[in-house]
């Protein structure tokens, strides 16, 4: 194959020839994981602003965030239509009027064709669900859901909050309602080896899923996850032992999963480590030289 791996951009000019752009939104929302539900401290790599700029409880509502994204967007990559990514916390954690409302708003932007909902998989429910699929019926639906990793024993580690099965449940009846499905899977979880995280990666080969992110476990001020790591009780993946990994755990995924993600993007001012996370160009960069020194490609060791 010409291409090493199958990425979101071909994708969206596969689907609609022209260049779609993900545009994120903040819409204010919680998580259970913080307010009580199950827990008050979150997820160990989770801070206060749970990846959200907070843009909402400023006062610039949704359809002005994606206003002002899109001409940043338009002028630097020439996209001629979006996708409203609800991101920050768990983006279907609320009364459904409130997320019909929320969600009729992004899509009411002009030339937005779609949404990508960010969430946990135990915040989804039939009725939810059936909402998502209305909306498929004339837009692009994705329903992001939060992974990590397979290993149950991880997940307590992390302060997840949920179990695997629980994962594979909201996969399950998610399916064939017109849906795309994306799972986010993180690298250099405490404890975890490198066989773990492929683990991982054959696990998401057996679900119903059409996408994939993968994210390098960074540790950022005012986490749990740091407190640990100045204990000594996490050390960072290398950028190398990243690249590695990431090319092994896509190796093993089926060609037709889509990567959305090679890493993720944390907030300079945040980051307490590891700093080689900052320069996105370079860690791209490496991964796909890894592909070419391999001669390796998604789905060359896939069990499925």
């Amino acid at each position: 194959m010409d291409k090493k791996f199958n990425d979101l951009n071909s994708y969206f000019k596969n689907k609609f020839g022209f260049r779609v752009h993900k545009i994120t939104v903040d819409a204010g929302f919680n998580c259970p994981n913080r307010d009580g539900t199950i827990s008050f401290g979150g997820c160990v790599f989770c801070n206060s602003k749970g990846s959200g700029t907070g843009f909402l409880l400023q006062g610039i509502s949704i359809k002005d965030q994606i206003l002002r994204a899109k001409k940043y967007v338009v002028k630097r990559f020439k996209a001629k239509k979006f996708i409203a990514y609800f991101q920050a916390f768990t983006n279907t954690y609320a009364p459904l009027e409130k997320l019909k409302e929320m969600y009729d708003e992004a899509l009411g932007v002009e030339d937005v064709i779609g949404l990508s909902i960010g969430t946990r998989p135990d915040c989804v429910d039939n009725k939810v669900l059936e909402l998502l699929q209305e909306y498929a019926k004339k837009n692009l639906i994705w329903i992001e859901y939060g992974m990590q990793t397979s290993k149950d024993e991880t997940l307590k580690i992390i302060n997840r909050g949920h179990d695997y099965a629980c994962l594979k449940k909201a996969v399950e009846i998610t399916k064939d309602r017109g849906i795309k499905i994306c799972v986010h899977a993180i690298l250099g979880l405490p404890g975890e080896t490198k066989e773990d995280m492929l683990e991982t990666a054959d696990a998401i080969s057996k679900l119903s899923v059409n996408g994939v992110k993968l994210h390098v476990l960074y540790i950022i001020k005012n986490t749990e996850l740091e407190n640990m790591y100045n204990k000594g009780l996490y050390k960072c993946l290398t950028q190398k032992e990243y690249v590695e990994t990431v090319v092994s755990f896509i190796e093993r995924l089926p060609e037709n999963v889509i990567i959305q993600r090679l890493t993720g993007e944390p907030h300079p001012r945040e980051l307490v480590g590891p700093y080689w996370a900052l320069n996105k160009k370079l860690t791209m960069e490496l991964i796909k030289s890894e592909f070419i020194k391999r001669d390796t490609w998604q789905g060359k060791f896939s069990r499925v």
